[in-house]
């Protein structure tokens, strides 16, 4: 069984890619489950743990936001059994690869995934969708009428954060890298209250925001980093 692990060689060398043929599972721990991966998501945290964090490891797991059908479940395991489907995402100093065919998750990092969600929306989404929710929803404890800046909205996260935002019936505020993102935020539905295009660097957000909101500012500012 072969799984996907990024290496590199030197500083500032870029990142390679490399499949690696790996030993098999250890037994499935009392806390463990056993995951047959359908899909997953491959992101800016894979290169950034070994150019930033700068990890001592020769190979580095990839892919951390998996979904997946439980094939089996340790003997203190009680939310998840057999044939559930679910999504997780693996720690940062998880050996695992998500780009392998199976794979052993302690079952805190899983969650049941929903009926309607495909194998791959639900990968992709698991790890900016938590990220959304969490800043809206627990840090800034987001309520209808608020106003709310979206930094970068055309990202994954962006565009989650202003849905989970509109849903809880905040007004959104959101800025535009370039022209494509521009047009993007503009056809979401419901309609965002105000883009603003900072692909020049010539607009005052601080003063675009003021003014939609007629001098009162936002409430919340979020910024994906």
């Amino acid at each position: 069984m072969k799984a996907l692990y990024g290496q590199q060689n030197s500083p500032g060398e870029e990142m390679t890619f490399v499949f690696q043929e790996r030993e098999n599972l250890p037994p499935t721990r009392d806390h463990d489950v056993k995951v047959q991966v359908k899909a997953c998501a491959l992101s800016w945290v894979d290169t950034k743990l070994l150019s930033e964090i700068k990890l001592k490891k020769e190979l580095v797991p990839v892919g951390r936001e998996v979904s997946g059908v439980v094939l089996e479940v340790g003997s203190k395991v009680t939310f998840f059994q057999p044939d559930d489907e679910v999504v997780g995402i693996l720690p940062l100093d998880s050996e695992e690869s998500g780009v392998c065919e199976v794979i052993l998750v302690h079952e805190h990092y899983l969650v049941h995934k929903p009926e309607k969600v495909c194998w791959a929306e639900a990968a992709g989404t698991v790890r900016d969708g938590l990220r959304a929710y969490t800043a809206l929803h627990y840090l800034s404890q987001v309520s209808p009428g608020t106003t709310v800046l979206v930094l970068d909205g055309a990202s994954p996260f962006g565009t989650i954060a202003i849905q989970l935002a509109q849903h809880r019936g905040a007004k959104v505020i959101s800025t535009a890298h370039s022209l494509e993102d521009k047009q993007y935020l503009e056809r979401l539905r419901p309609a965002v209250a105000r883009v603003i295009d900072v692909s020049h660097g010539k607009i005052d957000v601080a003063e675009s925001c003021l003014e939609e909101t007629g001098g009162l500012g936002v409430d919340i500012v979020l910024d994906a980093g």
